[in-house]
C-alpha cells in the first residue's frame, strides 16, 4: 500500500493551498480516509477524515476554513485550505484505512509553511 501526499508549501497567511493524497495497492479500494498534522513540538492530530461515503468531520481549529474531499475512482483525497493562519504550519500526513482488511496506513507527509 502506497500514500503519496503532495501540494504543501511556503504561504502567506490568509493564502490558501490543496492538498492532495493519491492512495494505490489495497485490493479493495480503502475506507475513511483522513488528515493529520503535527506542529513543531506538537503531538500528530487529527485535522480532517471522509468516510467512503462522503461524510465528514473536522477538528474545531478548520472549521470552516478547510474542505477534505475525495474521489473514490481514483483513490485521491484532497484537502482545500483556505485562511491559512501560521498555526496551520506543520507536517501534514494523510491516513486511509484498507478497506476489507481494516488496517491503516499513513503517507509520508507533505510540509505547509505559514508565514505571518
Amino acid at each position: 500500500v502506497q500514500l503519496q501526499a503532495s501540494g504543501g508549501g511556503l504561504v502567506q497567511a490568509g493564502g490558501s493551498l490543496r492538498l492532495s493524497c493519491a492512495a494505490s495497492g489495497s485490493r479493495f479500494g480503502f475506507g475513511d480516509m483522513g488528515w493529520y498534522r503535527q506542529g513543531p513540538g506538537k503531538q500528530r492530530e487529527l485535522v480532517a477524515r471522509i468516510t467512503s461515503g462522503g461524510s465528514t468531520n473536522y477538528a474545531d481549529s478548520v472549521k470552516g476554513r478547510f474542505t477534505i474531499s475525495r474521489d473514490n475512482a481514483k483513490n485521491t483525497m484532497y484537502l482545500q485550505m483556505n485562511s491559512l493562519k501560521p498555526e496551520d504550519t506543520a507536517l501534514y500526513y494523510c491516513n486511509a484505512i484498507m478497506a476489507g482488511l481494516g488496517v491503516s496506513a499513513w503517507g509520508q507527509g507533505t510540509l505547509v509553511t505559514v508565514s505571518s
